[in-house]
């Protein structure tokens, strides 16, 4: 795995690569940024919305967080980056569409379905364990007819973790009022890493079907 020493390295080849090549791009870019597509994915590693979708710079707003997860609507104080995030590309950006990709193997929603860091300390597993109690409410159901642990129980979370987000999406008036008047489609993807196919969710039948 690349040091920051070798991602360093990598700028360069950048800077003489693809800089060069995208000028008019670049060129472009600095002007300003009209994505129509926001991507709320996972931090994890593995799993970078522009390297899945191969979309050039630009082309997609994106936010990523543990297990890709949207908070519902709250006027509660505290840092709301997601809600920040969801609130900039709908209503300055104006993006046509807000896509929730959850993905195979998350470790949050191992650890929602685990409850592995429940109780923990702030800083030591707390402030997860608080992020992904938002799925407490599949959880239950998931647990009672799988189990806690598993490839099968791990990824019925995963894409239910998906339908969660887009629950909490339609929480926001923005959301609510764009997607009923047509200039917001709100949408659910899964990328399978073991395979690498991209499902899609398919809102009236309830299930994740491969991309086409």
């Amino acid at each position: 795995m690349k040091t920051f020493a070798d991602m360093i390295e990598g700028y360069g080849r950048f800077r003489e690569g693809d800089w060069q090549r995208q000028h008019d791009r670049w060129e472009q870019l600095k002007g300003g940024q009209s994505p129509q597509v926001m991507v709320i994915a996972c931090s994890d590693s593995r799993v970078d919305p522009a390297q899945i979708f191969d979309v050039d710079p630009g082309e997609i707003f994106v936010v990523r967080n543990v297990a890709a997860l949207v908070p519902p609507f709250e006027t509660t104080p505290g840092r709301h980056g997601v809600s920040a995030a969801l609130e900039f590309a709908v209503q300055f950006l104006k993006v046509r569409e807000v896509v929730v990709m959850g993905h195979g193997m998350c470790g949050g929603c191992k650890a929602a379905l685990t409850q592995d860091l429940h109780g923990n300390e702030l800083g030591e597993g707390g402030f997860v364990a608080h992020w992904i109690d938002m799925l407490d409410t599949v959880r239950g159901p998931i647990a009672a007819t799988q189990g806690t642990s598993g490839r099968a129980a791990e990824r019925a979370m995963e894409l239910a973790a998906v339908k969660v987000s887009l629950e909490n999406l339609r929480t926001f008036p923005c959301v609510r009022e764009k997607e009923a008047d047509g200039s917001l489609a709100v949408r659910g993807a899964y990328f399978a890493i073991s395979d690498g196919i991209l499902h899609l969710l398919d809102e009236a039948s309830g299930e994740f079907l491969p991309a086409s």
